[in-house]
């Protein structure tokens, strides 16, 4: 039997799969790369419904990297770890069958499913033959399940070693002869400490999210590591991104690497709507409230920079009636993996992480991504917003910022080659009326048959009864099906864009020409108990009234500094505002006071210092 043949025989079995009793059978599209593949991982592919290949993983197969070290970069979500196993393939497939009637028996067929031993007849390697290293436990996991089906039709297994699970059950993997150990950098060095396996015979050694590994602060970790095994070997790196840091330790482990590039910056986001929202600080949860709401029943994974705000959130939402929960370093094992099995399986609708208690989530049908902070980094926004738009589906990514961040997060997306767009949070009013929409429609939708009790009721119903009435009683009781109740928030409209801007709106600063200067009946002046004699100069009085007020420098008219005190002007729409929030005690200027100005003796006249 030729490849071509046994290529085929694998089609007709995915061809038998997808028939149905409604429609004609239609033959798949292989793309031709799956070809190339020996017959076992073609199998696997098609057993999974992947019937092409992806960018990175096309260029991973490339002959003239062969023997080479890698660098491999591609966004997340672009089958980075298959890639990642059709790189280490060569190492692993020695001894596995290569025709169809050697392959172990699929589902149903009276063998076991997931396959990872290896073959009785087929040759044991000395120790692991290949060792990838990861940041977190739960993309250890991940690496150790994408790896297993992948290989699971060669007959060679995978072990995982991380934080949090048995000593004894990680001896007892080790004891079966994995050709690939995953893991991360401390468990790994441990069982190297205490010569759980033997690493002579590695011959490849990964680094994944070698970022996050220097973030987290496993440098030292990873060169003891890497000083245990064998020198001649091929050592890559996998990651969305390359940072300086990542780019030197790049630079002193591996040998005349070679760059591999599946998809550029950006590219892989062409499915993911990237929607920055303006909030008030102090309203954030409420902001994501109404996000959440606004979306319905989306799949959602909401970022916080911190494990305590991620815990909080996850609270504060449940309170409101949201079925979530929240993931962090601090969880026992256990606990995280029931907790990713209910985000998994649609118990949970939100799950609220950090970024690096999310790496290793690998769930295709997010369909939000919400980032509570503003993004400082574009390399922290690709990972967070690469977990949405995956398997060729749609997804959101929506940034919660305040006014003031808003320049900021146009530089981060900027260099992320990012386009996004400006969009007001969705208010109360509109999210009641978008629930009783959803619930009519729902209602009117509904093809459940009643059952013969509630036949039997409505026949007792009287035939002069006030049918309407009846109706808006039984709606009235499903109210509650509606969900949490929307926030009254405050909805910043974004600004207009630049050259749409008239000339009173520019509300330049007060050293602008006079004709240009806001008018007298447009601004409102306010006190700052700060003056020149106390070091006050108008970029530091702006930056603090700025924070303070919670508005933009486009709505300061001018800043008079004078030896005992500060006068800044305030435009009359924002002043409102503004006197609410400067006129709060602020633990980082106690001291300091604003106040709305007071006219004294008639003299208004303000001199700037």
């Amino acid at each position: 039997m030729t490849r071509e043949d046994e290529i085929e025989e694998l089609e007709d079995e995915l061809d038998a799969d997808t028939e149905t009793d409604d429609e004609e059978p239609s033959e798949p599209e292989i793309d031709p790369a799956i070809h190339a593949l020996p017959a076992p991982v073609a199998r696997a592919f098609l057993e999974r419904r992947y019937t092409s290949l992806t960018a990175v993983q096309r260029a991973v197969l490339d002959p003239a990297l062969a023997e080479r070290d890698l660098r491999i970069s591609s966004q997340t979500g672009s089958g980075k770890t298959a890639a990642l196993g059709l790189v280490l393939l060569p190492l692993v497939s020695e001894g596995a069958p290569s025709r169809p009637s050697e392959l172990p028996p699929a589902e149903g067929q009276g063998g076991r499913a997931h396959m990872t031993g290896p073959r009785e007849a087929g040759p044991r390697a000395k120790g692991p033959r290949a060792l990838v290293l990861a940041p977190t436990r739960e993309l250890a996991r991940q690496l150790e399940e994408e790896l297993s089906w992948l290989y699971q039709h060669l007959g060679a297994r995978v072990a995982v070693l991380s934080g949090g699970a048995s000593y004894r059950d990680e001896h007892r993997a080790l004891a079966r002869g994995p050709a690939v150990i995953v893991g991360t950098p401390g468990r790994l060095l441990d069982h190297l400490g205490q010569g759980s396996f033997d690493p002579s015979a590695i011959e490849a050694v990964v680094l994944d999210e070698a970022d996050q590994m220097l973030d987290l602060g496993f440098a030292d970790e990873l060169d003891q590591i890497l000083s245990r095994l064998p020198d001649e070997r091929r050592t890559h790196l996998v990651s969305a991104t390359f940072p300086p840091e990542v780019l030197a330790l790049a630079d002193r482990v591996q040998r005349e690497p070679v760059a591999v590039q599946g998809t550029r910056l950006g590219v892989a986001n062409a499915d993911i709507e990237h929607v920055v929202h303006l909030v008030d600080p102090h309203e954030r949860v409420d902001a994501l409230v109404n996000v959440l709401l606004a979306h319905g029943d989306a799949r959602t994974l909401v970022f916080t920079r911190t494990r305590a705000g991620a815990q909080e959130i996850a609270e504060l939402l449940h309170d409101t009636g949201f079925r979530v929960a929240h993931l962090s370093g601090e969880l026992a094992q256990r606990e995280r993996t029931r907790t990713l099995a209910a985000f998994k399986d649609g118990s949970i609708r939100a799950l609220v992480a950090t970024d690096v208690a999310a790496r290793g989530i690998d769930v295709s049908d997010v369909g939000l991504v919400i980032h509570v902070e503003a993004p400082t980094s574009p390399e922290a926004y690709t990972h967070r917003s690469g977990r949405t738009g995956r398997a060729g589906k749609r997804g959101t990514s929506a940034i919660l910022a305040a006014p003031r961040e808003l320049n900021g997060v146009s530089r981060v997306m900027q260099r992320a080659r990012i386009a996004f767009r400006l969009e007001p949070l969705p208010d109360a009013a509109s999210l009641v009326r978008l629930a009783e929409d959803r619930a009519i429609e729902a209602l009117g939708a509904s093809t459940r048959e009643p059952s013969d009790r509630a036949r039997s009721l409505a026949d007792r119903i009287p035939a002069d009864a006030d049918f309407r009435r009846i109706v808006a009683s039984l709606v009235d009781r499903s109210l509650d099906l509606l969900g949490p109740m929307p926030r009254d928030v405050r909805v910043i409209r974004p600004p207009p864009p630049r050259a749409q801007r008239s000339e009173p709106q520019r509300r330049p600063f007060d050293d602008a020409p006079p004709s240009r200067r806001p008018g007298k009946d447009e601004i409102v002046p306010f006190v700052v108990t700060w003056g020149g004699r106390d070091g006050a100069d108008p970029r530091r009085v702006l930056a603090m009234v700025c924070r303070r007020g919670d508005i933009t420098r486009r709505e300061i008219g001018g800043i008079h500094i004078f030896p005992g005190h500060t006068v800044v002007e305030v435009v009359r729409e924002a002043a409102d505002h503004f006197a609410q929030r400067a006129g709060q005690p602020d633990p980082r200027d106690r001291r300091v006071k604003i106040e709305p100005y007071v006219e004294r003796g008639g003299d208004r006249r303000l001199r700037r210092r």
